[in-house]
């Protein structure tokens, strides 16, 4: 089923097929009509299932339909809250696009940067608001922005705000916004604290579940034994031999996304890093010669990386094992995006084999730890990653697996 099908106006389709988009994805398919009817949404999906588009064009279309009196200067009447601003600037990139034809306005407000421009940019009068909690609630204190005629409410990628500490001030924003608007929650998990959120303020909601606390099924996935002091290696050699043509690395802090760059970039490899500390300047910088290929290899620490929405990202690499399950999820949704595919790989030390074991129960399958056999590890390293990662045994449909993984991962498929 096309575009065409689910409800959306000539304009709005227009701004669609301008952006190369033909065939929405089974979260639009389902999310689209239910949110043109105005019902309260909470949308449980993968990173990388479209669902951007699933709030952003039930949002075009309602605004469409207001009277050009409604649209009042100084008065927005979406709000959009999003965890990071790289997310922030990818929701307002959406809204650009699709809403090219509809005369549609909307800023991003994050932290990071001067008050300056975003003052005025409210004061010319905006529809959307796309906001981090933190830099909103400066606004409001100072006066600047008035939420008062706020109609539809949007809660994206729930869960990492909750994970960051910001659902308090979540909760502050949301005291000053309508009760009679719609609301629409989107999260890749749902967990009790989620639950809890949820209950206090949607109204009757609908629930769309995308495969809950699965990767999305373009991504092919593989855990190798790398102790800490072989991470190196098995990385460059990844890189050298796979056939890469986007790499995104993550790194649990942002010294050792530094460290990893830095080791790259004496190696001859085109790699570039983002994290909290690098200015925002420097983060767009990056993402943008990321994107046009300037960079092979983007590494990024987890907050610094959400947003980040490339097509064509063809790897992710797992550096650290991340502590919490439901991170690796969202990491390995950044590759096999819009139908694409892509390859997932985990570098799994000693005492990383614990954090396998959370996957394991959040994904709700065993995970077999292979060698990489083109970068031998010490026997005795190894057989104690075996040991600890037994009782997975075998699991169910890994044929493949990474016996000689250049044979299938690393550009030799086939040959």
């Amino acid at each position: 089923m096309g575009f065409t099908k689910i409800g959306l106006s000539d304009i709005v389709l227009r701004g669609v097929q301008a952006s190369g988009y033909t065939i929405p994805t089974e979260i639009q398919l389902r999310a689209i009509p239910l949110a043109l009817a105005g019902r309260d949404l909470i949308c449980c999906a993968p990173t990388g299932t479209g669902k951007t588009a699933a709030f952003v064009l039930p949002i075009l279309e309602h605004l469409l339909k207001l009277h050009a009196s409604d649209r009042r200067h100084h008065f927005p009447k979406v709000l959009a809250l999003t965890p990071t601003r790289e997310l922030a600037h990818q929701i307002d990139h959406s809204v650009l696009n699709y809403g090219r034809f509809a005369g549609v306005r909307s800023a991003p407000i994050y932290g990071g940067v001067g008050m300056g421009n975003q003052i005025s940019e409210l004061q010319r009068g905006i529809d959307i608001v796309i906001a981090t909690p933190g830099r909103l609630l400066d606004h409001m204190q100072r006066r600047t922005i008035d939420l008062s005629r706020v109609e539809i409410l949007v809660l994206d990628e729930a869960d990492r705000m909750y994970d960051m500490g910001f659902i308090h001030d979540v909760r502050r924003i949301i005291s000053h916004v309508p009760k009679t608007r719609q609301t629409m929650l989107f999260s890749a998990t749902m967990s009790s604290s989620i639950k809890s959120l949820v209950s206090d303020i949607l109204k009757n909601p609908e629930l769309i579940e995308i495969a809950p606390n699965s990767p999305v099924k373009t991504v092919d996935q593989f855990f190798v034994m790398a102790p800490q002091n072989y991470k190196l290696p098995i990385l460059y050699d990844i890189i050298v031999h796979e056939e890469v043509e986007s790499m995104l690395v993550f790194s649990r802090t942002k010294h050792g996304a530094d460290r990893i760059a830095k080791r790259l970039l004496q190696q001859g490899v085109r790699t570039a890093a983002i994290h909290a500390n690098r200015t925002q300047g420097q983060r767009r910088q990056a993402l943008e010669g990321f994107k046009r290929g300037q960079f092979k290899v983007l590494v990024a620490t987890d907050i610094a990386a959400r947003g980040i929405d490339i097509v064509g990202v063809s790897h992710v690499v797992n550096y650290d094992v991340p502590a919490f399950a439901e991170d690796y999820v969202h990491r390995i949704g950044r590759t096999g995006r819009a139908n694409h595919s892509g390859i997932a790989i985990t570098l799994v030390s000693f005492n990383e084999v614990p954090h396998i074991r959370r996957i394991e129960a959040l994904v709700g399958r065993p995970i077999k730890i292979d060698r990489y056999e083109a970068v031998p590890i010490p026997d005795n390293e190894a057989l104690l990653i075996s040991t600890m990662s037994k009782p997975s045994a075998e699991r169910k449909g890994q044929g493949r697996g990474l016996r000689g993984p250049r044979k299938y991962m690393y550009g030799r498929r086939g040959k």
